[in-house]
């Protein structure tokens, strides 16, 4: 987006124009938010792992699953009222004063748990926190859409996806040795610091953003945490996209998750299978994210969407049939290259079929069909294995991950909406 037009003078907020497919990208931009992310990725990988061993430490697995729970719960609550605040009050806002609370939060608990040893501090900084990610979670799906469209969006949400796939190769090894040559308060300290850091970098992001102009009023704020759903039911082209993503998320993560690990332990390989598997797919995903960031916009949206998602479901479904240790590596390594390319045109699409003013509220029903999926997924098809046994559930899961190519084509043939695609944008 090129236009430099200044904010208006009036009290009426104006739209500036829609990036095009061929506009220039500030990636100056694009290079701040994707390199701040990367920063509070780091740290908040490193945490997670500092802070679930500290937990092990101190009370087994029961205390584990109650910190789990009061970070996960929480901020799937709040992404369905977070969609409709950011809507509300603009990305910039939301963001700005959520990773400042963040930051204070985590620097305020390093002082606690630097003079005592208890549960009770790290389930409290693990609801706070949850609830503060959830808040800020749809306004950060807001941003890249108002810096690119079309080929352009794609490769950059390509290079968000690598930093994605990069954070917990570094930071759970980070957290480990956090935890080792220190104390949990620091690894508080770090991910705080982090957390400044992209405090920073968002300043930047996001300066010129103006905020939505709500004077005349309209639905309350419990109405509008609805939105999202209700863009689903209005919206063919973001009802299937949603599906793709739901049925994608549904059959991979108990895989990954639980079957995995006990496919190896009936086979007698070992945990390094276990290890060398969930490495290759990670090297697969990372790199075609960074071949995504660099060409996505000359790859056709029907293969990065399509193409890749088939071959997602003939990949999972393969990798349960996999006879030896190897054989079971590359296919994953396989499934990790498709991924790499899939999740980020996923993303894309939903973005640009989402109406401009329901960003927000479109980007935290995706991210629901993330978050959520996985418990329903864990404790649906565990549930399942019990009966079927882990190899016939896990082939379950490859016929579930059939849908989603199904949803994508037909997505694609639904006729876009003319007012998505992050009409409100930002002067840059």
């Amino acid at each position: 987006m090129t236009t430099t037009s200044p904010p208006p003078t009036s009290s009426a907020a104006t739209v500036p124009p829609v990036p095009g497919p061929t506009a220039a990208v500030p990636w100056g931009r694009v290079g701040a938010l994707v390199g701040g992310q990367a920063a509070v990725q780091l740290g908040s990988f490193g945490l997670l792992i500092a802070m679930n061993w500290t937990a092990v430490q101190i009370g087994g697995t029961r205390a584990v699953t109650l910190l789990m729970l009061a970070a996960t719960v929480p901020r799937a609550l709040m992404l369905v009222f977070g969609g409709a605040v950011a809507d509300t009050l603009g990305p910039r806002f939301v963001l700005l004063r959520t990773t400042s609370a963040r930051a204070a939060l985590l620097a305020f608990g390093a002082v606690v748990t630097a003079t005592t040893h208890q549960l009770w501090p790290m389930v409290a900084i693990a609801l706070v926190e949850g609830m503060l990610l959830g808040l800020a979670g749809p306004a950060s799906g807001m941003l890249l859409p108002r810096f690119a469209a079309g080929g352009q969006l794609a490769r950059a949400n390509s290079a968000y996806a690598m930093v994605l796939r990069v954070a917990p190769i570094l930071g759970a090894p980070a957290g480990a040795w956090l935890i080792t040559v220190g104390e949990l308060w620091v690894a508080l300290v770090a991910a705080a610091v982090t957390g400044v850091v992209w405090l920073g970098c968002l300043l930047y992001v996001t300066h010129g953003f103006t905020r939505p102009d709500r004077r005349k009023g309209g639905p309350s704020l419990v109405r509008r945490s609805g939105d999202g759903f209700r863009l689903l039911a209005r919206h063919p082209r973001l009802r299937w996209m949603f599906v793709a993503s739901l049925c994608l998320d549904m059959a991979f993560s108990w895989p990954a998750e639980v079957a995995l690990p006990l496919l190896v332990h009936q086979r007698g390989w070992g945990v390094g299978a276990v290890a060398m598997v969930l490495a290759a797919f990670s090297v697969g995903a990372l790199g075609s994210s960074a071949l995504g960031a660099a060409f996505a916009h000359r790859i056709p949206v029907f293969v990065r969407l399509v193409v890749t998602g088939a071959g997602l479901a003939v990949g999972i479904t393969v990798m349960a049939l996999m006879a030896t240790p190897l054989s079971l590596t590359a296919v994953a390594a396989a499934v990790g290259l498709l991924s790499g390319l899939n999740g980020p045109a996923i993303v894309t699409l939903y973005q640009e079929a989402a109406p401009a003013d329901r960003m927000g509220a479109a980007m935290s029903t995706l991210a629901l069909a993330g978050i959520g999926t996985a418990p329903l997924s864990i404790a649906v098809f565990s549930s399942l294995s019990l009966l079927l046994g882990v190899q016939q559930t896990w082939l379950l899961c490859g016929a579930i991950a059939a849908v989603s190519p199904v949803a994508a084509f037909l997505a694609l043939r639904q006729r876009p909406d003319p007012t998505a695609g992050g009409a409100l944008s930002a002067p840059v």
